[in-house]
């Protein structure tokens, strides 16, 4: 078959499986399968050769970051539960106080807290946000709002062991130890900067509180509630018996549930050693340094076990085992929509790899004649923007890039962040995150356009800067 057949038939196989999502209400599975189905067919690969390359793709990247997906869920579920989140909010606002906690919350959220999904971390985390709004002022809903979009949505595509990050990382062949390094490297700067200029755009008269807030009666939140955000001891009422006789009992509260509840070094102890671990691979692999205890450890399957192993029993000492059953079979639940997405993004990669577009488009896309991290960048946004969901948008868009990125003359570690980047590109009203922020956040349709659509959008271009100038040294 020729090359432009070979094009055309891939392109009507992606637009088939956007309108199938967006038009037809298609679940995504069914879509990615049926897209993949049919450019194998058209294509030439016969019945056979295509469900052979179907089933193929998919058992290859559940065996690349199926376990990864499931260990790294099952210690969020944990977490969650431990009361995690919560307690990590309430310590960055009284180590950097009400001004700072935007960037704080979210630099943690981006980079911390990737273990936990999505919709849970955003459930979790938004009523604290709202909590600490007030204390910011006029913009505060605005500021926090931004934070918390642009900290959930990078962490998804940029940080190890965020799912579209584990994603980008098994399509495109690329060593988690090393992603999770430069997803760093990217994810970091990114968030600070959007934040700041989101911040600086926002109070300058872009946010209208009137028309970008819903009103405090529609929200059903008390806005005394911010006194369990951590409020300052000025902010407390003085004098009187009463109020007295109240701080006494709150501190005996407090310290007896400071003698009950971990440390956080505690909680959070078994995840960070399983990301030190994998880094050590990483960096042991730079420095082409050898050792079979360091090579086990390091790899990213037993890494992260290690760090699941380490997070139960932590659970299993402040929570019972029985709760901490419970919290690994909601875990579980969560998982599996996770994995099948992988799975068929997987499918789809196989299925364009045996048809011979990578080595069609390396004709096109060769570093020496094209700005080819800016168009995987582009193929990224343009297939969120139809479709509307980060995680699909990345799994699409590394599946149809992964038999590309040899041709390219580029780090795979580049494409995979260039496609994460291009992914986060205007999220919408078909997100399912953007409801859920206007709605936790008490912002009107027209606020969360500005908070999350744009806010993220900013975030998406500001990414490239770093993986631009990662390009020059790699």
């Amino acid at each position: 078959m020729s090359d432009t057949a070979i094009l055309i038939n891939t392109a009507v196989a992606i637009v088939a499986i956007v309108v199938l999502i967006v038009r037809f209400k298609l679940n995504p599975l069914i879509a990615l399968v049926l897209g993949g189905c049919y450019l194998g067919l058209a294509a030439g690969l016969g019945a056979g050769g295509t469900v052979d390359a179907v089933t193929t793709g998919f058992g290859d990247i559940m065996a690349e970051i199926g376990l990864l997906i499931a260990f790294g869920v099952l210690m969020g579920a944990i977490l969650r539960d431990l009361r995690a989140i919560e307690r990590l909010v309430e310590k960055l606002l009284r180590v950097v106080g009400p001004k700072r906690i935007p960037h704080a919350m979210a630099v943690t959220i981006s980079t911390f807290l990737q273990s936990i999904y999505l919709d849970v971390l955003l459930v979790i985390s938004a009523p604290l946000a709202r909590g600490i709004a007030p204390r910011l002022g006029k913009y505060g809903t605005a500021r926090m709002a931004t934070a918390l979009a642009i900290g959930l949505e990078c962490g998804i595509v940029f940080t190890i062991p965020g799912v579209g990050a584990l994603a980008l990382a098994g399509l495109l062949n690329v060593p988690l130890g090393k992603y999770l390094l430069y997803g760093l490297i990217v994810v970091i700067p990114t968030v600070i900067i959007a934040t700041t200029v989101m911040s600086l755009v926002l109070t300058k008269g872009w946010w209208k509180p009137e028309l970008d807030e819903l009103p405090a009666e529609d929200t059903g939140t008390d806005e005394s509630a911010d006194t369990t955000t951590g409020a300052e001891p000025d902010d407390e009422p003085s004098g009187g018996g009463v109020a007295a006789a109240g701080g006494r009992e709150t501190t005996t509260l407090e310290r007896r549930r400071t003698r009950t509840e971990p440390h956080l070094l505690v909680l959070f102890a078994p995840l960070v050693v399983a990301l030190l671990l994998v880094a050590t691979g990483a960096l042991a692999e730079v420095a082409e340094w050898e050792n079979p205890v360091v090579t086990f450890l390091s790899s990213p399957v037993i890494a992260l076990l290690i760090g699941l192993v380490g997070t139960c029993l932590v659970g299993r000492r402040y929570m019972g085992q029985p709760k901490v059953e419970e919290s690994l079979g909601s875990g579980l639940r969560q998982s599996g929509q996770i994995l099948l997405l992988s799975g068929v993004g997987g499918s789809l990669a196989a299925v364009i790899e045996a048809v011979g577009l990578g080595d069609i488009l390396g004709k096109y896309l060769s570093a020496s004649t094209w700005a080819p991290l800016l168009v995987v960048w582009l193929i990224a946004a343009l297939l969120h923007v139809a479709v509307g969901s980060v995680t699909i948008s990345a799994i699409t868009a590394a599946g149809l890039l992964a038999p590309v990125a040899p041709s390219l003359g580029l780090d795979p570690v580049l494409v995979a962040l260039a496609a994460g980047a291009g992914s986060l590109f205007l999220v919408h009203l078909t997100s399912n995150t953007f409801w859920l922020l206007q709605s936790l956040l008490g912002q009107t349709t027209r606020g969360t356009l500005k908070t999350c659509s744009v806010g993220v959008s900013v975030a998406s271009v500001i990414a490239m800067g770093p993986i631009l100038a990662l390009s020059l040294v790699l």
